[in-house]
């Protein structure tokens, strides 16, 4: 089994599916726009061959180097696991005549617009939008739509540039900071919980299927620097209040024409108990997601993901044992961490319960919160008891204090 992986060590997490693939006996050749000399060393090993292009994001450029790189050598499989790439390994895989997701079909979970007009035309729930791409239009879907409602890019990920715009006030004030994206969809706001639908799939099917609650939503957890952001997966997902979200999730994957891989879900849970679909994209969730997963079940889904797109062979048991919760913890000031207060009474009370603890150091310079959910590091727990999974992760939340000056 050869595979061309994009990206195969950016972002990070990525270095862990390119053991995966290794690992279930795949030939691995990398395709990345950094050094070969400046790839980690963790990567190395997983890799059989790798080609450095100059702009990973030129998909013209791209397609015709791995085209003459790979020219007179067997490929079985192109894959992508990173947002920006998924329609690129789906050029080349129909450039070459491969197996696999086409663009077409990748496109619909890429596109938040015709995203939902394919959902939407399944008869399934999905929130008022348009496309807009310019300020005339926003304004004009913003009077169609009403307020609140939400303002994201069209292609975009993990709530980058993404706003909530509760009246034209604040309409006013949003518009000029969305001039760097070229479209964009302006959408219904809607209210109620929010939470993730994760699969992975083989032809379309879920082999295996993970809940986890936001706690705040996204779009909070992006709007208040003070606010330490919670993800705690839910051991107990199919239970009759999340039923709804699972079967607009197994819907959604069918309207859209799902393959083979991992794909992230977003949806809501209103005060009614009504699932209404927010998005999805034919890709891991970010933010460590698939860690809590592996938490939940004790298992590898990166190395079920290789299998999966390898061999269309799921292995793990798919036991459900804990709630794992992540806290990312933001400091306090800028610049560089002086101190952290709390960490040693928590990792105490939580004890064998606390599976990772990645806090940044004294010394460390801060990171930009509003570029990464990973802000300045995190803690995870997990228990088979939601409360106590709840409850500790709160505790680490509230409790533990970072700051920076």
């Amino acid at each position: 089994m050869r595979v061309v992986f994009l990206a195969p060590s950016f972002p990070p997490e990525m270095i862990q599916y390119t053991r995966g693939l290794a690992e279930v006996g795949a030939t691995v050749y990398g395709v990345g726009d950094a050094a070969r000399e400046a790839l980690p060393r963790e990567v190395r090993p997983y890799l059989h061959d790798y080609l450095q292009v100059p702009r990973i994001m030129d998909e013209d450029d791209v397609i015709e180097r791995v085209t003459a790189w790979m020219r007179g050598k067997e490929v079985d499989r192109v894959l992508a696991n990173w947002e920006p790439l998924v329609i690129l390994a789906a050029r080349i895989r129909e450039r070459w005549g491969m197996p696999g997701m086409s663009t077409d079909a990748v496109r619909g979970f890429r596109d938040k617009e015709l995203m939902k007009e394919r959902v939407r035309a399944a008869g399934l729930r999905v929130p008022r939008s348009r496309r807009v791409r310019s300020e005339r239009e926003i304004r004009e879907a913003a009077e169609f739509i009403g307020y609140p409602l939400i303002l994201k890019p069209i292609a975009g990920a993990g709530s980058a540039d993404t706003y909530r715009v509760g009246d034209k006030a604040e309409l006013d004030r949003v518009i000029p900071l969305m001039r760097g994206v070229q479209e964009a969809s302006c959408e219904e706001y809607v209210e109620g919980e929010e939470f993730t639908f994760d699969t992975v799939c083989v032809e379309g099917k879920p082999v295996y299927e993970n809940i986890a609650a936001y706690l705040p939503k996204p779009i909070e957890m992006r709007s208040l620097e003070w606010i330490s952001p919670v993800i705690i997966t839910v051991r107990e997902m199919y239970q009759p209040r999340l039923n709804p979200g699972v079967e607009l999730g197994r819907n959604v994957l069918g309207a859209l024409g799902m393959g083979t891989g991992f794909t992230h879900m977003e949806w809501f849970l209103t005060p009614k108990g009504e699932a209404v679909f927010g998005e999805i994209g034919c890709r891991p969730g970010g933010g460590h997601i698939v860690d809590q997963m592996n938490y939940t079940s004790d298992i590898d889904l990166f190395r079920e993901w290789a299998r999966v797109a390898c061999w269309g062979s799921f292995e793990a048991p798919t036991e459900r044992k804990y709630n794992a919760g992540i806290v990312f913890k933001r400091a306090q000031g800028q610049g560089r961490i002086t101190r952290i207060e709390g960490l040693g009474d928590w990792l105490r009370e939580a004890g064998k319960w606390c599976v990772e603890e990645q806090l940044l150091r004294p010394g460390t310079r801060r990171r930009d919160w509003k570029q990464t959910l990973l802000s300045d590091g995190h803690v995870m727990v997990r228990h088979p008891d939601w409360a106590e999974a709840y409850r500790l992760s709160f505790a680490a939340a509230t409790g533990i204090k970072m700051y920076a000056e």
